[in-house]
């Protein structure tokens, strides 16, 4: 009998690189960069208590490829080959970052349509489809030249070397929640009729050529993963049955961990909130055992398609619906997100079995109710997901300057604090 493996025990990718255990911290923005985009003391700071909390990868937030196109100011920006300065900036984070004998991959990403207009009112996109969001926070996109489509390609092999000569273990291909890579996967915004558009195969083939890029420039034995929608869960958009497809061309690419997740700024799914719109159902069958994870299901069935390792991220609490994801074969990586926001050490917890994740949420047991209040108003819904957003940035920020979180904080003074920090960033940009 085949032996069940336990979140504590190794797992071997295709690429030869082995995870200590089956738990990591999922990519969240930081904003700690300099508007340069250069990595501060804070995000090292940020990192190393995360490298001392167990879990064993961690995953960088956006590390973009062009400083045109942040997903919000204070991104890391790696848009050409580093400098002396960036280069040693790099290297010190990817040392404090692995310091627990942990993996520490860089999540690699363009923004697309979905970069705010106050970084770039005309952002460029698969097509000039602009994002369906009241507020005006985003401007009209352009749609993208070939030519610029192949350079776009190109930095993402820049940025991957750049981090594998840093230090970095391995690298993260964002093409998921609507950044651009996924914008060229749905057919909602991805418009094209060139070798870019139409078809599915012509719509993945950006991600597909990204991959086969970064996999030249950094080889075969170096971790390379995707993070991969599930759906989009609007009308129209990128489906599961697109998923799965796409998720069979990445192994055949020689990819070696996908991320399943979900959603757009559109339709928020990615952190548990609707959007403004009727989510598309998807033909999956549901979980009756791990209903609170978001994405478990499709992780389910990709598993009948693919053979390559899935990493599954959101809304995991309880520890045993995490055992029973990893023993079931459901998923092979754990991916939590907003629980280390506050708990820096949940791995740890977690691993030993002292704890499941109820200190999360008794530290957050006030902000379900404020907001779900909001959720119930169309018009606000989506200023409603961007503060809960920002509440979690501003976690970060105190963990990054002080080494602790401060859950007593409001959600307004939290937007007013992030909104502050991106005005002070964008005015040193000039």
């Amino acid at each position: 009998m085949k032996k069940q493996p336990a979140l504590a025990s190794p797992i071997t990718l295709p690429c030869g690189a082995v995870l200590p255990n089956r738990i990591a911290k999922a990519a969240m923005t930081e904003g700690l960069a300099t508007m340069n985009g250069v990595p501060t003391p804070e995000l090292e700071r940020l990192y190393g208590l995360w490298s001392d909390g167990g879990a064993g990868m961690l995953l960088s937030g956006n590390i973009q490829i062009d400083r045109d196109h942040l997903e919000q100011p204070g991104n890391v920006i790696i848009d050409s080959e580093p400098g002396e300065d960036m280069a040693q900036a790099l290297a010190s984070w990817a040392r404090t970052a692995t310091r627990g004998g942990n993996h520490f991959w860089a999540q690699i990403s363009h923004a697309g349509r979905q970069t705010p207009k106050n970084v770039n009112p005309h952002p460029k996109a698969p097509s000039a489809v602009p994002l369906e969001l009241p507020g005006g926070r985003f401007g009209e996109p352009v749609e993208l030249s070939e030519f610029e489509i192949h350079d776009i390609i190109r930095r993402f092999g820049i940025a991957a070397t750049a981090c594998k000569k840093a230090g970095f273990t391995g690298v993260q291909i964002h093409s998921a929640h609507g950044y651009l890579l996924s914008q060229f996967l749905s057919p909602r915004a991805n418009k094209r009729t060139d070798r870019y558009g139409g078809k599915l195969r012509h719509r993945a083939r950006v991600l597909l050529d990204v991959l086969k890029t970064i996999r030249e420039a950094v080889g075969p034995d170096y971790p390379v993963a995707v993070k991969l929608n599930s759906a989009d869960f609007l009308k129209g958009g990128f489906a599961f049955e697109d998923s799965l497809q796409v998720a069979q061309w990445l192994e055949q690419g020689g990819i070696d961990l996908i991320e399943i997740s979900g959603g757009t700024y559109e339709q928020p799914k990615l952190v548990g909130i609707e959007g403004l719109e009727e989510e598309e159902a998807q033909e999956v069958k549901a979980s009756t055992r791990m209903r609170e994870a978001y994405f478990v299901d499709f992780a389910i069935a990709m598993q009948e398609q693919v053979s390559v390792p899935l990493m599954v991220t959101g809304g995991f609490r309880q520890r045993s619906v995490i055992e029973e994801a990893v023993k079931s074969g459901a998923a092979d990586v754990i991916g939590l997100g907003r629980p280390m926001c506050v708990d820096t050490d949940a791995p740890r917890q977690l691993l030993s079995g002292t704890s499941s994740l109820e200190r999360y949420e008794d530290r957050l047991k006030g902000l379900p109710g404020w907001l779900s209040f909001l959720h119930q108003i169309a018009p606000v819904r989506v200023m409603a997901a961007f503060s809960t957003m920002y509440w979690f940035y501003a976690q970060l920020d105190e963990l990054a300057r002080n080494g602790k979180p401060r859950p007593s904080m409001s959600v307004l003074g939290a937007s007013h604090r992030i909104l502050r920090r991106h005005a002070r960033l964008l005015k040193s940009r000039g």
